[in-house]
């Protein structure tokens, strides 16, 4: 594809962009005692070298109120200029228009974090945690619109080109824009005029600080599912009463809010571009403003028909950056099928942010690590070796392929017919398509570096010798314990009645091995896609599921990537039985025994058949046997220790720059 419509420049302001892809706004958390550092700056440059043609740096925080994470950037302090000038001018250098954020959340902030009240305009709740808010003085909200006006300054100080006021998710404007929320009676509040006077104030301070040139942005979202917050109708007549007034120049339209935080990074559940029907109704009723979409609109081929259809003048693909860099410069080059394309998984991007870590990327694991290794780029090896991968799942298949870019001749066997391994199998749970996406990226890339691909070939130490590589690569994954040990039953190593038969892995079912009748139990130790995406499978097929988890809830583990209520939801569409607090006591060959861990109950479920997503052990059997022989393998992945495809994909990546 030409993608003829990302590629036209367009004027905004005072500066060109050199095409229509935006790297927005999103908090990396990476901030050393508040200052953006290496990691930061390599970071923002290695997308800009990427091809973004603007890049919204994440939010500064305009007060102490305003702090929400620990990686939160220093308010109120002339300290960041130098540092961001540092990230500016390195972005700069690649043609990149520099805007960075500013934001207030209001009501949802984190008091621990700030170590001061949230403010709101009447005191309303956090949606955040379970906090109240102090409702704002008038005094309080000078202070703090001279606050955006000051972090404003000191964003043009640090060479950036513009800011981009956040009034999106129900932040503090649009707490103040929301009758929900503004209960004032004073000139802050009521009349569509007075809960829009604090947006309108600090764009306008901000213009007269700043002067002409120096680009504005808004920030707003589209939160179609909750009552209490603005429609579309409402946000667009607010919207369009800024751009009457000149006060922006673009406005930027997201999704979700924090009534339902889980559309703002919208997983694969949800369906793709979902910021465009409100990009796409401003669009008719803006004069002066430019408009942005954002949200799941994660490839070239969505942001061409985006703007194709004229429904937004730029579109921002931040988690599609996030998994490839050169995302754009990929697309002008016409190497579309090179992209490595984001799974809207939010395992490591959301799942590390919401435990107050800095952000990764489960597919590229080198986000994060730029700084210490180069970026997503790959210097030569100085010493080309003859390299055996064995194991084509997520670590193998990362291994091999960043082995061949760096020069080493490489030989990846896979015991099987078909590239992924396991990954494979997680590929075939609902709506979770685009893992396979990735496996035939794999393929491309792998061809492409002329990697020799042995399928069907089962390693053993003996043959190895005789493969003649200099360095081998154990990548052999993991296996199912296959005992039915649950650690919430630790003095029990194996689940009885195992023997009568009917029960089987997730791997099993996913690998179409499994024999099941119409009712299933589903035992669920951990809480993750595996036992979650298994089940829905399942139940999507015509199978009546139950879900045994000794977790306080059904998919738990879900909550750090923001995806355990819509998992939930489908389950519950479909009908499925949700047994909390509860373990299996015993198999019987017609049911299964569950032993509540609250009331010590047992409870019979009846069902055909147990499906187990308990633990795995890691399958060392080969390295072992080298290491038995003096050799010296690279193990990686499940076989070095079971844990998941970020683990995997990130060791692949490390050792492989080691060789």
């Amino acid at each position: 594809m030409s993608f003829s419509h990302v590629f036209k420049p367009l004027q905004l302001r005072h500066k060109i962009l050199k095409n229509r892809v935006v790297f927005g706004a999103h908090t990396t958390n990476m901030a050393e005692d508040g200052l953006p550092g290496d990691r930061h700056l390599a970071y923002y440059r290695e997308r800009a070298m990427g091809g973004a043609a603007m890049i919204v740096v994440e939010p500064m925080p305009v007060h102490a109120a305003a702090v929400l994470t620990r990686g939160n950037f220093r308010h109120g302090s002339d300290a960041v200029i130098p540092h961001f000038r540092r990230l500016t001018e390195a972005c700069k250098a690649h043609g990149t228009v520099m805007i960075q954020q500013l934001y207030h959340v209001g009501a949802h902030g984190d008091w621990d974090n700030s170590w001061h009240a949230n403010w709101s305009p009447s005191g309303g709740p956090s949606y955040h945690d379970h906090d109240g808010s102090h409702a704002m003085t008038v005094a309080e909200i000078e202070e703090t619109i001279e606050g955006f006006v000051q972090a404003a300054r000191r964003c043009q100080q640090a060479g950036f080109d513009g800011v981009e006021v956040w009034a999106a998710y129900h932040c503090l404007l649009d707490q103040f824009w929301t009758p929900f929320s503004n209960r004032r009676d004073d000139d802050w509040g009521g009349s569509l005029e007075n809960r829009t006077r604090l947006s309108r104030e600090i764009l306008r301070r901000i213009r007269a600080a700043c002067g002409d040139d120096f680009i504005l942005g808004l920030s707003v979202n589209d939160e179609p599912d909750v009552a209490a917050a603005l429609s579309a109708e409402d946000t667009a007549e607010i919207v369009a009463l800024h751009d009457a007034e000149g006060l922006m120049d673009y406005v930027t339209c997201g999704s979700g809010s924090y009534f339902d935080f889980y559309k703002i990074i919208p997983s694969f559940q949800y369906g793709e571009k979902l910021g465009v029907d409100l990009a796409a109704r401003l669009k008719r009723v803006l004069r002066h403003a430019r408009v942005i979409a954002e949200s799941q609109i994660r490839t070239p081929e969505n942001a061409d028909s985006v703007l194709g259809a004229g429904d937004a003048d730029l579109v921002s693909i931040v988690r599609g950056q996030i998994a490839d860099p050169h995302l754009v410069a990929k697309a002008e080059a016409g190497r579309a099928e090179d992209i490595r394309g984001c799974l809207s998984c939010n395992q490591q991007c959301w799942g590390r942010r919401g435990r107050d870590y800095w952000i990764s990327c489960l597919i590229n694991p080198s986000v994060g690590h730029e700084h210490d290794w180069g970026g997503d780029r790959f210097s030569p090896a100085a010493d080309p070796k003859r390299v055996l991968v064995v194991g084509a799942g997520p670590a193998g298949l990362e291994a091999a392929r960043v082995a061949a870019e760096r020069g080493h001749r490489v030989v990846l066997a896979e015991a099987t017919p078909d590239l992924g391994g396991q990954f494979r199998l997680a590929g075939l749970q609902p709506r979770r398509g685009q893992i396979g996406d990735l496996i035939a990226w794999y393929g491309r890339q792998l061809d492409r570096l002329g990697v020799e691909l042995r399928f069907n070939t089962f390693v053993e130490a003996e043959a190895v010798e005789g493969m003649g590589a200099d360095r081998v690569v154990v990548a052999t994954g993991a296996l199912p314990a296959g005992t039915g040990f649950q650690k919430a039953l630790p003095h029990v190593e194996t689940l009885p009645g195992l023997d009568l038969g009917g029960v089987w892995s997730v791997e099993d079912v996913m690998g179409r091995a499994a024999r099941l009748g119409r009712d299933v139990v589903v035992l669920d130790e951990a809480g993750g896609w595996r036992g979650i995406g298994t089940a829905w499978k399942l139940a999507e097929t015509g199978h009546r599921v139950t879900i045994v988890t000794p977790e306080g809830a059904v998919a738990a583990d879900l909550r750090r990537s923001a995806t355990d209520l819509p998992a939930r939801r489908s389950l519950a569409r479909l009908g499925v039985r949700f047994v909390t607090d509860s373990s299996i006591a015993r198999w019987t060959g017609a049911g299964a025994e569950v032993v509540s861990h609250l009331t010590g109950k047992v409870e019979l479920v009846a069902a055909d058949a147990l499906v187990l997503a308990t633990g795995t052990l890691a399958n060392a059997e080969l390295a072992l046997a080298l290491q038995a022989r003096g050799d010296d393998p690279v193990l990686i992945g499940d076989a070095l220790a079971p844990r998941n495809a970020a683990a995997a994909i990130h060791e692949g990546r490390k050792r492989a720059l080691q060789l």
